[in-house]
């Protein structure tokens, strides 16, 4: 019985194609889980040099073997001109651009121009970087180049702080990237986020729960084997059991009960939402007359101590309430940089004034 969700879109493979018995093994398997759009990588940028960098155009004939066998489609990375020459000369279905080449547009126009005049779907995975303007440039290079099958890839983002995630997904972003191109489809890539394949059932189950429109999942038929990026992949068949366990929920329902319930619960949102713009609009006018006394006073703008002070009781008063005290200082950083922001214009205003008396 397959194990792939109807309408999820459903790619797997493993990081690497390293030798043509891995491939077929592990595809095989793949095929016999109802898989039939193979991902593996051919050209694999590494950080630092002298690691397993891939097959390249050897792997592309290994690939296109399968293709064949196993009536399957095929995805794999482009990086350069090169690459995408070679993966239309072997039948590559699917390419995909890396995080590492999102983040130039100067190497995504390079791959735009290099497709002009073909029709194959492209995918654009989010930059390393958690910026959302380069995700969206690279796509809107692809679109230029008159790709009009591309989906976007959300595979977490690097970061500098220590957390239980490969590269920490920070949902904010691929839900921005989808209210603002919404024709496109979102595939999560839950092994790059996670790092560790005990944790992708639930990167699995919360992309859905987004309204997701795909999972790419890498899969080896034996991942203490791998050549790279062990550690995320799964077997076929442990591959087949999450997908089974995965719950699919509606976009929404025909209920009349649910639906008023909802409406009436959204009002109630609507109504504090006002109350919340009401009173960080008083607090700024508070922030303008506080610049304002600091200016007659000849007081700089930042107060160290004062800043202390609120980012150690408001996560305190967050917790004391039920909030995510890490949401509230969210808040506040927001709230005062833009507070930072407008005494400034005020210090501003009053040297600009002073000039032309």
């Amino acid at each position: 019985m397959s194990s792939v969700i109807k309408n999820l879109i459903t790619i797997a493979g493993p990081c690497s194609a390293e030798n043509p018995e891995q491939l077929d093994r592990t595809v095989s398997q793949l095929v016999t889980q109802g898989i039939d759009t193979i991902r593996a990588g051919v050209w694999k940028p590494r950080t630092r040099p002298n690691q397993f960098e891939g097959k390249g155009e050897e792997a592309l004939k290994w690939l296109q073997d399968l293709k064949r066998k196993y009536n399957i489609k095929i995805a794999t990375e482009v990086a350069s001109t090169r690459h995408v020459e070679l993966a239309l000369a072997y039948d590559v279905d699917i390419l995909w651009i890396g995080a590492r080449t999102t983040v130039n547009p100067f190497g995504v126009q390079e791959i735009a121009d290099a497709l002009q005049g073909t029709k194959i779907p492209v995918m654009v995975k989010n930059p390393v970087n958690p910026d959302l303007s380069l995700w969206m440039g690279a796509i809107e290079r692809i679109q230029g180049a008159g790709i009009d099958q591309i989906s976007a890839i959300h595979r977490g983002f690097s970061s500098f702080q220590q957390t239980r995630f490969r590269n920490p997904p920070m949902w904010q972003i691929p839900i921005e990237l989808k209210a603002t191109l919404g024709d496109i489809p979102l595939i999560c890539d839950p092994s790059h986020i996670a790092g560790n394949r005990k944790m992708l059932f639930d990167i699995c189950q919360k992309a859905l729960d987004l309204n997701y429109d795909g999972l790419m999942i890498e899969s080896h038929y034996d991942p203490a084997l791998a050549m790279s990026d062990a550690q995320q992949q799964l077997t076929p068949q442990a591959l087949g059991d999450l997908l089974v366990r995965l719950q699919i929920r509606n976009v929404s329902s025909s209920n009349s009960t649910f639906i008023n319930k909802l409406d009436e619960l959204r009002d109630k949102v609507d109504h504090l939402d006002r109350e919340i713009i009401e009173a960080i609009a008083a607090r700024m006018k508070m922030v303008e007359q506080i610049g304002s006394y600091k200016r007659e006073n000849n007081v700089t703008i930042l107060q160290m101590e004062r800043w202390k002070e609120i980012i150690q009781s408001r996560p305190e008063w967050a917790k004391l309430l039920d909030l995510n005290p890490e949401l509230v200082m969210d808040i506040y950083k927001l709230i005062h940089q833009e507070s930072i922001k407008q005494q400034t214009d005020i210090f501003n205003s009053n040297h600009s004034d002073s000039t032309l008396t």
